[in-house]
């Protein structure tokens, strides 16, 4: 009877297997829900599966069934408090649901278990920068990952990123330029590099990583934009105009880029041509104070004085301070 039992439970757990084996064979064919099936009968045949919890949480996960993911990677976590990778991609999955806190928890815990594990400094420096803005924290934790793992380009990013918010623009350009050693099509690195060096008037050096980061994406309307700025910063305001222009035509919504279209049409005198751009990033953000008091400084130097007061005072409701002072002194 004991050999008997033996031979029975065996048997049992082999099936268990191939129907973990088989759903993990259907997910890498993303065959997500077939999957699922599969690692449910895993479970039904063994209860204590913790592998096959783990991976229907995957399932889940990609299915962005985010709570079905988190209660079968609670569950694999109680069948072995040891599995970091539970933790770890538990930790994923509160992030997604913005649950940044108690995806700092499980990272942690994934750390403890293995101290080792880079993405889980790393993605734990990703959510204290980006929503939390402990940067310190961040860049601790990023440097971290790469004590760990000195080839980490996305540790470098998300620290550079931090550095960039405590406006260390030389530290934040130095681990830039690590990223894109390592990754040379990285083309956001490319712009927020731009980005930093224009914070130090370096506009033509800014310019020199705007333009790679088009040449790797030429629909990249943010780079377009950021060019745009620092041609306008050394008064090159036809080109500034064209770049805007190029990002307008990927990003038709782009308010950003009609209001600096709009003030670099005024440089060049066409008041008509920026109260036409003013009144279209109007038309996309009735609430865009900026829009407005620019479009007021247009239509003075036509000497509209009625269409300059009247969208001065709407800037000043919007909490456009200066165009309070404009109204009181010229309306």
């Amino acid at each position: 009877l004991r050999n008997n039992l033996g031979n029975k439970k065996k048997e049992k757990s082999e099936s268990s297997v191939f129907y973990n084996n088989r759903g993990t064979a259907k997910f890498d064919l993303k065959d997500y829900s077939g999957a699922i099936t599969d690692y449910s009968k895993a479970i039904e045949i063994n209860p204590r599966d913790g592998e096959a919890y783990y991976n229907r949480g995957n399932s889940k996960f990609e299915l962005e069934d985010y709570y079905g993911a988190i209660a079968d990677y609670s569950k694999a976590i109680e069948i072995n408090p040891r599995d970091g990778e539970a933790y770890y991609n538990r930790g994923n999955t509160k992030k997604k649901l913005e649950d940044y806190y108690g995806a700092i928890a499980d990272y942690s815990k994934a750390i403890k278990i293995n101290p080792r594990d880079a993405q889980s400094y790393n993605n734990r420096c990703f959510i204290k920068r980006l929503h939390l803005e402990d940067y310190r924290g961040a860049i601790s934790d990023c440097t971290k990952a790469l004590e760990i793992n000195p080839r980490y380009d996305l540790a470098y990013w998300n620290r550079a990123n931090s550095k960039h918010d405590l406006q260390d623009y030389r530290g934040a350009i130095a681990d830039y330029d690590k990223v894109i050693e390592i990754n040379p099509r990285f083309e956001d690195a490319y712009n927020n590099r731009g980005i930093a060096k224009d914070k130090l008037e370096d506009y033509y050096g800014a310019i020199t990583d705007y333009s790679k980061a088009i040449e790797i994406n030429l629909r990249f309307d943010i780079a377009y934009y950021n060019r745009g700025l620092s041609k306008q910063n050394l008064k090159e305001y036809r080109g500034a105009i064209a770049d805007y222009s190029r990002a307008i035509k990927i990003n038709r919504k782009y308010v950003n880029a009609y209001i600096n279209r709009g003030f670099a049409k005024h440089e060049l005198e066409d008041y008509r041509g920026a109260i036409a751009d003013y009144t279209k990033a109007i038309k996309i953000d009735p609430r865009d104070e900026l829009a407005y008091a620019n479009r007021g400084s247009s239509k003075e130097n036509l000497r509209d004085m009625k269409g300059a007061c009247a969208d001065w005072r709407k800037a000043s409701s919007l909490g456009f301070k200066d165009a309070q002072k404009w109204v009181r002194n010229q309306c």
